[in-house]
């Protein structure tokens, strides 16, 4: 049975595309069969998946609007070496029509249910926002990955975040947790940064990723070209990074003790 994460956060720009097709790439290099799931409208994780949003036949909101059944949906994208259902802005429809949906908040949950076996891992996408698209990748999650930059108004949101989280956990997925929360375009050099970090581990504990995705030059420039970091540039520090996350999280899935974070 599939591991379900969901990258979530509420606030732009922290690294969850960048994440979502990054670990699915690494965890993908693993040997698992990953499947990937773009829930956000503009459609991102698609593109930077090496498929085109503007040529696609089925997307993800076909799926939630029960148009289209799931396995009709994915594509496999031997490129990249997972599965994706993917995204563009046809997914805006969605966002509003399930705000009258019956069983509005279960629809991803219920549509994965005859795929689900058939992966290791499947990562959810989410948009830059709390709204119904996020509820449903949140009610058919295991697992919430929260990527943040370091920086003062990325803590205020994620209390909101984790107000959500709570929230879903108790009325409608008691299985949902925090899975972890990545550290995203760190600036060792930056004591603002050192600070906040300092501020996750002690809230957060052990539940903060021992991994840190530095910022990288090559790993801003890999979705322009439609790649994964590491079909973009396998040696750059970017793709160690998100190599070092895949491994760390599959290490805490088996139990056994993290590895030393990697360097920023």
């Amino acid at each position: 049975m599939a591991k379900i994460l969901t990258i979530a956060n509420q606030k732009g720009g922290v690294g969850k595309t960048t994440t979502s097709v990054n670990l699915a790439a690494s965890l993908a290099a693993t040997k698992r069969r990953v499947l990937m799931i773009d829930l956000d409208p503009q459609g991102n994780a698609t593109m930077g998946s090496a498929v085109d949003k503007h040529d696609l036949e089925f997307t993800s909101c076909d799926v939630l609007m029960g148009r289209t059944p799931i396995r009709e949906a994915i594509q496999y994208v031997e490129a990249v070496g997972y599965s994706i259902l993917p995204a563009n802005a046809d997914l805006t429809e969605a966002e509003v029509s399930l705000m009258q949906a019956e069983r509005r908040e279960f629809r991803l949950k219920e549509a994965l249910a005859p795929v689900v076996a058939e992966f290791d891992y499947i990562i959810i996408d989410c948009p830059p926002s709390l709204n119904m698209l996020t509820v449903n990748a949140l009610v058919a999650a295991t697992g919430v990955l929260i990527p943040m930059q370091c920086e003062y108004y990325a803590l205020e949101g994620l209390s909101a975040l984790t107000r959500t989280i709570e929230s879903i956990r108790q009325s409608v997925n008691p299985d949902l947790q925090v899975e972890g929360v990545l550290r995203t375009m760190y600036d060792p050099r930056n004591n603002l940064a050192t600070d906040v970090s300092a501020q996750l581990e002690q809230h957060f504990g052990e539940r903060v990723y021992r991994t840190i995705i530095p910022r990288n030059v090559r790993l801003a420039e890999a979705p322009s070209y439609g790649l994964p970091i590491l079909l973009y540039d396998k040696p750059s520090r970017g793709a160690m990074a998100y190599l070092a996350l895949a491994g760390e999280i599959l290490r805490r899935e088996r139990g056994t003790t993290p590895a030393p974070a990697a360097s920023a």
